[in-house]
């Protein structure tokens, strides 16, 4: 039996860290299963994915201790996972429950890796359409304008005792604070009802509507303290015409916002996306 692992990594541009990186796989009875790079020339950053294989359980330590020399050597900022682990992940949502639905069900069906730790929502778990939420934890925890910081150190406590590692925002529409972006940067990914940069803030679609746009879209980012500014992770588009109402526009943006979301997730939960500043370097499969 073998044991499967992703290790991604980046670090300033120089000769040979391809070549050097993969020796130190295969001395360790790697064997490289898929392999991605990236240079930003403009930033002088490079960036790598690689799965791979280890014949030996025992490897894997072993292989730790050398690369963390071959890493500081490079100034390289690495993170090595078994592939076999899956990540637990908190979703929160609102009132509309399409992007939590498909998430749960991709998740069922074995298309999502996710280990499910809950869903929280600022709304009572009858008012959300979903049946699925039974099978969850659940916590409702309403906000208003005066008790926002107590409602957030709620979430804050827990993502710590569940551990976990990815937020999702599946169509939660609160706008997180800056304390609470900051907390979870770069592990919090939120679905933007638009094609940002354009048409931020509310009613996007009938804002879309009014200039007479032909096509709309969906972006899945990571948050940050900008709103609607963060990495973006994934985006898709739908054509549109003049015949279409603010309403259609509405029933195509839910089908564009779940296949959206749901691939960033697919790629967070891979290590397919590597942040670069204020971009994303995503390797896909």
């Amino acid at each position: 039996m073998t044991d499967t692992y992703i290790l991604t990594l980046q670090c300033p541009d120089q000769p040979g860290l391809v070549a050097e990186v993969a020796s130190c796989i295969t001395e360790y009875t790697g064997n490289i299963l898929e392999a991605h790079n990236f240079n930003d020339r403009d930033a002088k950053r490079f960036f790598m994915r690689i799965e791979f294989d280890l014949a030996e359980a025992s490897a894997c330590a072993k292989f730790k201790d050398a690369f963390t020399v071959l890493a500081d050597t490079k100034g390289m900022d690495w993170a090595l996972r078994d592939k076999r682990q899956a990540r637990k992940v908190l979703l929160l949502v609102s009132k509309f429950d399409h992007c939590l639905s498909d998430l749960l069900y991709r998740n069922r069906i074995g298309e999502l890796d996710m280990d499910v730790v809950g869903v929280i929502s600022n709304h009572p778990a009858e008012s959300i359409g979903t049946t699925s939420l039974k099978h969850f934890p659940f916590w409702h925890f309403p906000i208003t304008k005066e008790t926002k910081p107590q409602q957030e150190a709620q979430i804050k406590q827990v993502v710590e005792e569940t551990g976990a590692e990815l937020v999702v925002l599946a169509r939660y529409m609160q706008i997180l604070s800056d304390d609470m972006s900051s907390y979870l940067e770069g592990r919090c990914i939120n679905i933007h009802h638009s094609f940002l940069p354009g048409f931020k803030g509310a009613q996007p679609y009938h804002q879309a509507h009014a200039r007479g746009v032909k096509m709309i879209g969906a972006t899945a980012h990571y948050v940050t303290a900008d709103l609607d500014e963060g990495p973006i992770i994934h985006q898709d588009v739908e054509t549109v015409s003049h015949a279409d109402t603010p309403q259609d526009m509405v029933r195509k943006g839910r089908d564009i916002e779940r296949q959206v979301l749901a691939e960033a997730v697919r790629l967070h939960l891979e290590d397919r996306v590597l942040l670069d500043g204020q971009k994303t370097i995503v390797f896909r499969s």
